[in-house]
């Protein structure tokens, strides 16, 4: 069985990766004998870290709600427009991928505001806790994508992964914050020009489209702070974990999980096919629609008002099922290009 795009690196999409000269450093190609959940250990070792500390140390929650705040403020958002707007983006050759992308975000947002909605499941779906919960289906956690996207497809998967934050986040904060807004005092317009998560995105993705850099001197503060954001976010998200409020609504906490980790790796599976993706394509969206939700799902849904200990126990459900929808994602890829 060949994979969806005709050619990959020049070779023939017929010809076994596995006997293709090439290495992580070159997209569209991997080797075909991958431990793939050990790429994921030092993020989730990071996870571990921060869980353990927060729970066995002087540095309890107390502390880490400032480290919550600076790393969604300042850090990440650094880390998101750094990751735009270094690398000068041709969304024209990357038009498939974004299609995709978005193909796979549209799908997933569909699939979260319509659980209420499905027969039976209206009386077990509480409207509050759903309007902030939705969004763990559809939102992925940027800090374990940007980490794993070079291991994974080498320097052109960070450059791929950095297309589908710039013309994703925007789209997923958008339809994160619509159904909080609509039971909320605040306006959609507010909340969203609010957002550092949606400024960094969209101001990155503008300058990088029409030209503007970063100055040389400037880049490696970028990066350090960048680095900086990877570890304190993938700590913040394990010092974070919660589980006993899961217990109040089951029934949605089971549906926007399965949505996040079940549903849309085969979504994105279909969409490698749709779009004809090449390998390292298909690498990165299947990554992109495994990965865990995002860390600051909890801290968007406290800010707006909302129950924030339900969402961080989705959110710290979603990191620890993330190990397995990542496996269970990139093995999809063994079949699909004959390896």
């Amino acid at each position: 069985m060949t994979g969806p795009g005709n050619e990959v690196d020049g070779t023939s999409a017929n010809e076994p990766i596995s006997s293709r000269h090439c290495s992580t450093q070159h997209a569209g190609c991997y080797p075909a004998k991958v431990n793939y959940a050990s790429l994921l250990v030092p993020e989730f070792s990071l996870i571990l870290l921060g869980y353990l500390v927060c729970k066995f140390t002087p540095l309890n929650r107390s502390v880490w709600n400032q480290v919550d705040a600076l790393v969604y403020y300042l850090l990440f958002p650094t880390l998101l427009f750094y990751s735009i707007i270094k690398s000068p983006l041709d969304l024209g050759a990357a038009s498939k991928l974004v299609a995709a992308g978005w193909s796979v975000i549209a799908i997933g947002v569909a699939l979260a505001y319509a659980i209420p909605f499905l027969p039976g499941l209206r009386r077990h779906i509480p409207a509050r806790d759903h309007a902030a919960s939705a969004q763990v289906a559809f939102r992925f956690n940027s800090f374990i994508g940007l980490a794993m996207a070079e291991r994974l497809a080498g320097p052109v998967g960070s450059q791929e992964i950095a297309v589908l934050i710039g013309v994703c986040v925007p789209l997923v904060n958008i339809a994160a914050v619509w159904p909080m807004a609509r039971g909320g005092s605040r306006g959609l317009a507010r909340e969203l020009s609010r957002n550092p998560l949606l400024v960094a995105t969209t101001t990155g993705l503008l300058a990088n489209l029409v030209g503007l850099s970063l100055p040389h001197w400037l880049e490696p503060t970028f990066s350090r702070v960048g680095a900086a954001a990877l570890a304190l976010g993938l700590m913040a998200a394990g010092a974070g974990i919660q589980m006993g409020a899961l217990a109040r609504a089951k029934v949605l906490a089971l549906s926007v999980l399965a949505i996040r980790h079940l549903l849309l790796p085969l979504v994105a599976l279909a969409a490698c096919f749709a779009w004809g993706l090449d390998h390292s394509q298909a690498t990165i969206l299947l990554a992109y629609a495994a990965l865990p939700t995002a860390a600051s799902c909890y801290v968007l849904a406290s800010k707006m008002g909302y129950d924030g200990s339900y969402v961080a126990g989705l959110v710290s459900l979603s990191t620890l099922l993330g190990m397995l929808s990542l496996g269970f994602a990139l093995t999809l890829l063994r079949p699909l290009y004959g390896v």
